[in-house]
């Protein structure tokens, strides 16, 4: 990786050297596209440090929280979010047009694919798109949404290039993924390092020293594809060893007096070479689901199959149906049918203590759930108050008493602090936990069906 000591940098040209002033003095404008999960904090940091920052989103109700100047991201301080939107350090707009005033641009939207899960690039290149209707000399475009190698290059260059300008000489580009964690108490925007790949030494410098204004350590690579390619690995390395562990644990279901959630934590016991990771419901999240189609869609265009990784994200897709089954057989231990049965869903955020929905297994659970004729499904989560699902949308209830009761089967899919795993326990007939929520429970545990457990 290249690498600049603090005080080095490359030879710049006279619009790179502009912008490198700028960026040191805070007298550039920051813009970002997408003001969600990764798009938001990256301007409310800017603003913060004391530069001037411009959110563009497409959702008008995001635009029209910030312009009175609440908060949406639990991850986020709402005192800070209303001081630099009411000092007007940040500006939020629905008009592309005000990137004209930016020296810097981000573009942080959601790359999803689509039903045959090919990659789909629509809200990059939609974005691009626009960006460059108003791109100017001495502009840096930083890429930071998560896709396959090759999308800086071939597919947004492209279209900025349509403004007339030629890349690396009179605007800059590069590609730096996002590292959000949400939740995360320890690292957050400020925090975790980050890796930059530019198009040409110029560009890619030009980048690290915009992250570096409100990150600590950026790390340089060679080119995008580089960045691009780094960044699928991150995510499909917890793919892989996340399909291990949820596979481990279907075996150990079969298996008489093992529970795979005391073998990980044994396994835990080794102090080199083992890292742990849990089995679960299914995985969640915009990168994690997503990211091992990206890679092997592109695969297929060198004629090469990822059967490794892409056995792992089916494996991982497999858990949510695992978990309806588990559900469907504990109702047909008891005198009702499934038209009859009542269900009750602990958990519809993807992760425990937040309120992102993005692919969270309880989705797929529910689906199958009513595909199977499962009569009545409730959802409870102390994190969301709504929850739309498999075209339906669920009203969270409260997980008193009388309500646990009232289910002849209850599924822990999201592992909440708030929840009480003593009193789901007592007042619930089935508890299904695929969390391993209730280990410390000590009354009433014959009632808990464990994910990856025989015992």
């Amino acid at each position: 990786m290249k690498q600049f000591a603090p005080d080095q940098q490359p030879v710049l040209s006279p619009l790179g050297q502009q912008l490198s002033e700028k960026l040191r003095s805070k007298s550039a404008v920051i813009g970002v596209v997408g003001l969600g999960y990764v798009g938001l904090p990256i301007a409310l940091e800017y603003a913060k440090k004391g530069y001037q920052s411009i959110g563009v989103d497409v959702m008008e109700g995001k635009v029209a929280m910030l312009n009175r100047h609440e908060n949406y991201i639990e991850d986020l301080s709402d005192a800070e979010i209303a001081e630099v939107t009411k000092s007007g350090m940040l500006k939020a707009s629905t008009d592309f047009s005000v990137l004209a005033a930016a020296d810097v641009i981000f573009i942080c939207v959601p790359t999803p694919f689509n039903i045959n899960k090919d990659p789909d690039l629509t809200y990059i290149l939609d974005s691009t798109a626009e960006v460059a209707k108003y791109l100017k000399k001495g502009q840096l475009i930083i890429l930071k949404s998560t896709t396959f190698p090759g999308t800086t290059e071939d597919y947004m260059v492209p279209l900025l290039e349509r403004s007339g300008f030629k890349t690396g000489s009179d605007y800059f580009v590069a590609f730096s993924p996002e590292r959000v964690d949400p939740g995360n108490k320890v690292y957050h925007t400020g925090n975790t390092p980050i890796v930059v790949g530019g198009i040409g030494e110029e560009s890619t410098y030009l980048a690290s020293l915009a992250n570096n204004q409100i990150i600590e350590k950026v790390y340089m690579v060679t080119n995008p594809k580089i960045a691009e390619l780094e960044k699928l690995l991150e995510n499909i390395f917890r793919s892989v060893n996340i399909a291990l562990v949820n596979e481990l644990a279907l075996l150990c279901e079969r298996m008489e007096g093992i529970d795979v959630w005391e073998v990980i934590e044994a396994a835990s016991t080794k102090p080199f070479g083992y890292m742990k990771f849990m089995p679960g419901p299914g995985i969640g999240g915009h990168c994690i689901p997503i990211d091992p189609y990206y890679l092997s869609w592109l695969a297929r265009a060198y004629d090469f199959e990822t059967r490794f990784i892409t056995l792992s994200a089916n494996t991982n897709e497999s858990m949510p149906i695992h978990v309806a089954n588990k559900v469907v057989h504990e109702i047909a231990k008891q005198p009702i049918s499934l038209s009859g049965a009542r269900v009750l869903i602990l958990g519809a955020a993807f992760k425990k203590n937040v309120k992102d929905l993005r692919h969270s297994p309880s989705e797929p659970i529910i689906h199958h759930l009513l595909k199977a004729g499962v009569g009545h499904i409730d959802v409870a989560d102390p994190w969301v108050p709504e929850y739309e699902a498999a075209g339906h949308v669920f009203k969270t209830v409260p997980t008193t008493p009388d309500v646990l009761s009232s289910y002849h089967v209850t599924v822990i899919v999201t592992d909440h602090d708030l929840f009480d795993a003593n009193e789901i326990v007592k007042h619930s007939r089935i508890v299904i936990d695929t969390r391993n929520m209730t280990r410390d429970v000590k009354s009433g545990k014959e009632k808990v069906i464990l994910l990856g457990s025989s015992l």
